[in-house]
């Protein structure tokens, strides 16, 4: 695969997005008494996220997350969390499975809905299958909590394949 004049600085740019997304506090942190609560692991590189969302009216009015693991896994997660705050619970399960798209079917990256500019950083990832799973980690985690019922605390595991 050519690559294009840029494609180098706009790399560099990507990693250092992802970097300050990874050390972000802006979404960090667990909701005391959340409505919804999830826990994700990947087992194949030992990513862990833990997720604790409240609903007002129908949208997300917070999202916060507690895990460990790679920076792919950890921005993913902050992008996410920041990409869907505010929005309506239809609109995140949308975006999210946009997003899952994206990354499992090399979709164009002009088909993913702007709510979710900020995730073109994750671009790249695709060309590493493994990596993949750190990304998604953090999204299906959620589309995991918004399946269950309210109150409900939901538990995924990504599995190979």
């Amino acid at each position: 695969m050519m690559s294009r004049p840029g494609d180098s600085e706009l790399q560099d740019l990507y990693r250092e997005l992802l970097l300050d997304y990874s050390s972000s506090a802006s979404h960090k942190g667990l909701i005391k008494g959340a409505e919804l609560h999830s826990h994700g692991i990947n087992p194949v590189c030992g990513d862990e996220i833990e997720l604790t969302l409240n609903t007002k009216a129908g949208a997300i009015d917070r999202l916060r997350y507690e895990g460990h693991g790679c920076v792919i896994s950890q921005a993913s997660c902050a992008m996410m969390a920041e990409s869907l705050e505010g929005l309506s619970v239809e609109k995140a399960r949308s975006l999210a499975s946009a997003f899952k798209e994206m990354m499992l079917s090399k979709a164009s990256l002009e088909s993913l809905p702007a709510e979710l500019e900020i995730v073109r950083a994750l671009e790249g990832v695709r060309r590493f299958p493994m990596r993949v799973k750190c990304a998604t980690l953090a999204w299906n985690t959620l589309l995991q909590m918004l399946a269950g019922p309210k109150g409900h605390a939901a538990e995924f595991q990504e599995v190979e394949g």
